[in-house]
């Protein structure tokens, strides 16, 4: 993934396989190694949903739903369904 400037607000876009895109998703960063909490975890919302999966997003950056400071991420996605509760490592994101 390319660098992301802490200045900007842009969406992050996630996808991923399996879900209808109508069950929960919520998105954590966390610092590389280490696995999310719970105050993590932060609202997100599906768009793009086809019967492959769809691709889940997040406002980041100043006014965003969460700001993140310059560094390394690795972003998690944590799916809830009716029964399954899947959290998934999704890859790293820099931010400069």
């Amino acid at each position: 993934m390319e660098p992301i400037s802490s200045l900007s607000r842009p969406y992050l876009y996630i996808p991923v396989e399996g879900p209808a895109g109508t069950e929960t998703v919520e998105i954590a960063f966390t610092v590389p190694g280490a696995e999310p909490a719970e105050p993590n975890w932060h609202l997100a919302e599906w768009i793009n949903a086809t019967g492959k999966g769809a691709t889940a997003r997040i406002l980041i950056g100043p006014g965003g739903t969460v700001t993140l400071t310059d560094g390394t991420y690795m972003a998690w996605v944590r799916i809830t369904g009716a029964v399954e509760r899947p959290v998934l490592p999704s890859g790293l994101v820099p931010i400069t």
